[in-house]
Order: C-alpha cells, then sequence, then structure tokens
C-alpha cells in the first residue's frame, strides 16, 4: 500500500467523486480510478459505493479514511521534527485540551515562545480525557490538558497551579438565579446538561438518583445554546461563557465546593520534538 495512493484515497473522500479528485491531483480520471482499483484489490475489500454523482465510503473505507488521515499528521509531524533539526528552530506545537482557563497559562508560555522563535506554530485540538488520551497515545499529539484521573506511570505529569471549580449555568430568569449558590438538593429534578467526559460522576450514588440528564455536550458553546433555548441547566466550569449584564445566562457555583486541578501530560517513553521541550521547560519554570 502506497502512501502516494493513501493521498489519492483521502483526496477522493474529499471532494466527494473521483472526477473532482482527478482534477484537484491533476491526474486522469481514469488513471486514479484504475488506482483506486488497484488498492481495494489490494487490500481485498470494498471501499466505495459508487454512487451516480457522488461516492460514498462503505465501513471498510471509513476506516480507511480515519487511519490514512491520522499517518497524513504523523508524515506531516515528522517532516516538522527534521526541519527543526536542519534549519533554525521551527515546528509546530500540538496540545489537547478541555474547555478551560488554564489554556491560558499554556497560551502564555507560548506567546513568549513565539516571540524568540517566529516559525513555531501551536496546534489545540479540543476533546474531553478520553480522545485526548487516545490523540496523545497515538503520537497526534505532544501534550494533552486534561481533569480526570490518569496512569501515573505511563505518563509524565505538570499539575497547574490553579483550581478549576464547578458551577451552573442557567437562564437569568430561572427561579434558581436569585441564589448566591447552588447546592445539589437545587438540582433535583431539573434538566441537566453535562459533560460528554464528567456526566454525573461529580456527584455521589444516591445524588444521581434524584438528578436528571436532558442534553450531553462537548462544547461549552453549544451547551450555553441549549441553555438559552431553556432546555436545561449546564455543569460547567467559570468563566468560559458569556455572563456579563448584557448576556441572558448567568453563573453560580455548586456547594459544597466541586473542583479539579488541571494537569498537563505527555507520554513517557515519547522522545519530546525541540519545541515541546522548549515548551515544557518554560512551562515547569512558571510553576
Amino acid at each position: 500500500m502506497e502512501f502516494r495512493v493513501l493521498q489519492y484515497f483521502l483526496a477522493v473522500t474529499r471532494e466527494g467523486n473521483i472526477s473532482a479528485a482527478a482534477q484537484s491531483l491533476h491526474l486522469s480520471q481514469p488513471s486514479l480510478s484504475r488506482q483506486l482499483k488497484e488498492l481495494e484489490e489490494e487490500l481485498g475489500v470494498t471501499l466505495f459505493i459508487r454512487g451516480r454523482r457522488r461516492i460514498e465510503l462503505t465501513e471498510e473505507g471509513l476506516i480507511l479514511r480515519k487511519r490514512a488521515s491520522e499517518m497524513m499528521q504523523l508524515v506531516e509531524l515528522t517532516e516538522s521534527e527534521i526541519s527543526e533539526v536542519k534549519n533554525d528552530i521551527s515546528g509546530t506545537l500540538s496540545i489537547g485540551a478541555g474547555e478551560s482557563r488554564s489554556m491560558r497559562r499554556i497560551t502564555a508560555v507560548f506567546k513568549e515562545l513565539k516571540d524568540q522563535y517566529p516559525n513555531i506554530r501551536l496546534n489545540i485540538v479540543s476533546g474531553d480525557t478520553e480522545d485526548l488520551q487516545d490523540r496523545l497515545d497515538r503520537g497526534l499529539l505532544d501534550f494533552a490538558l486534561i481533569f480526570t484521573d490518569f496512569d501515573k506511570e505511563a505518563y509524565h505529569y505538570l499539575p497547574s497551579s490553579s483550581k478549576e471549580i464547578f458551577g451552573v449555568i442557567m437562564r437569568k430568569d430561572s427561579d434558581l438565579a436569585d441564589k448566591d449558590f447552588i447546592t445539589i438538593k437545587d438540582l433535583y429534578n431539573k434538566p441537566l446538561i453535562v459533560s460528554r467526559a464528567n456526566g454525573l460522576h461529580l456527584f455521589n450514588s444516591p445524588q444521581v438518583r434524584r438528578l436528571q440528564i436532558a442534553a450531553t455536550y462537548n462544547l461549552l458553546y453549544n451547551a450555553s445554546l441549549m441553555v438559552e433555548d431553556g432546555i436545561g441547566y449546564a455543569i460547567s466550569f467559570d468563566r468560559l461563557v458569556d455572563t456579563s449584564d448584557t448576556s441572558p445566562l448567568c453563573f453560580r457555583p455548586l456547594s459544597p465546593e466541586i473542583s479539579v486541578t488541571p494537569t498537563l501530560i505527555w507520554k513517557r517513553e515519547q522522545k519530546l520534538s525541540i519545541v515541546s521541550q522548549l515548551f515544557i521547560d518554560r512551562l515547569s519554570n512558571r510553576i
């Protein structure tokens, strides 16, 4: 399976049909069709369902698209790391993170590095802990900022100097908005919008039985829209959505306080690129 042919395959999945892909690749359509057919024969599977206007991927095609995309990312990362050695310091720092104010420390450190090394770039990937650790383990991320437990034997880690406090985002006209803080009992029988990562793991089992999930979210902005539309109350960190005087939303902390300490992790056995090492050295010095 040639790398070049995988690039052709991804072009077809991106364009949606062979004709447009052939044009973007500066190939003839018969030539591209032949090479894709040979790829299917090599793998012993059918990758496409060929329609009149657009192609659709089979289950095997979807798997190949995912893995081929990952291979392209690894190739780009490898080329970037080699470039760092050959030339002045350059390359991309890839960090996965959930939404939190703790990212400010990371972006501040990167800004310092960027001022010193203008050719470096920052790539931020949003996701929950499971997604980010999977990407980290497959070499698609340099670091991940997470908010849950992890295997300390498998990762180096650097905890944040501050904590993130959980609370409730609600409409200002809701019946809980007059409170200074929200107890778990206040949330009984209320429709809740919770993170896909944390869910209701913040609460103990007897409490969970009294709580109702109306929706889950991965990105908090989407959750805030659901709150605005009256779907429910969102459990979230503070200071991540607009709760100013002009916003229809407000935030109230939970009581007793529920908080977590964000932690930056990276694989123990993975050799850091020059940019990654510069970043973690500078970040460690700011603790």
